[in-house]
């Protein structure tokens, strides 16, 4: 169908009848991306301003239509909910509506809520990486230790057979 989204050889604004995909399909793909491919300090940096540009888009929207006389454009929204998510807070823009003021202290817990999951989640990514190296190199070295061990015995083997045969060969001592 010409509106499916999901190949991802075709972009989503491409071609006539095109549509914007899902700001939830984007975060999945992005999600999804970093969760199979190796963790990279890049691709964690990607996650993160992808989903704050959706909440901020989605935010100034929402702020325009429901407190749409404290903020004439989807423009000013959305440089509330920047300053709102990332806890800068200029002062510049703040709701007088309650709706607004409810809106506020969604994106402000989401905003808290969402640096701190990311964080996390970041760190648990990087940390099971370094643990996953950590288990090669330490399997790598356990091969060359073995490795070692069962070099060393079977030189022992083969000296001991050379004693044997010595002793074979040698007349008892009468």
């Amino acid at each position: 169908m010409a509106d499916d989204v999901s190949d991802p050889g075709n972009s989503p604004f491409s071609g006539p009848g095109r549509k914007v995909p899902h700001p939830g399909s984007l975060i999945e793909r992005r999600m999804s991306k970093f969760l199979q491919e190796p963790p990279s300090v890049r691709l964690a940096a990607n996650v993160i301003v992808t989903a704050t540009v959706v909440v901020v888009v989605l935010g100034g929207v929402m702020m325009r239509v429901f407190d749409h006389k404290e903020y004439a454009s989807v423009w000013l929204g959305m440089w509330w909910v920047l300053q709102t998510v990332t806890t800068v807070g200029y002062g510049d823009l703040t709701p007088k509506a309650a709706i607004g003021k409810i809106l506020t202290s969604i994106v402000m817990l989401w905003g808290v809520a969402f640096l701190a999951i990311v964080t996390a989640g970041i760190t648990s990514v990087f940390v099971a990486r370094a643990q996953r190296e950590r288990a090669e190199s330490d399997a790598s070295e356990v091969a060359g230790a073995r490795a070692t061990a069962d070099e060393r015995f079977n030189h022992i083997d083969a000296q001991l057979q050379e004693l044997r045969e010595l002793l074979e060969k040698t007349p008892p001592d009468r």
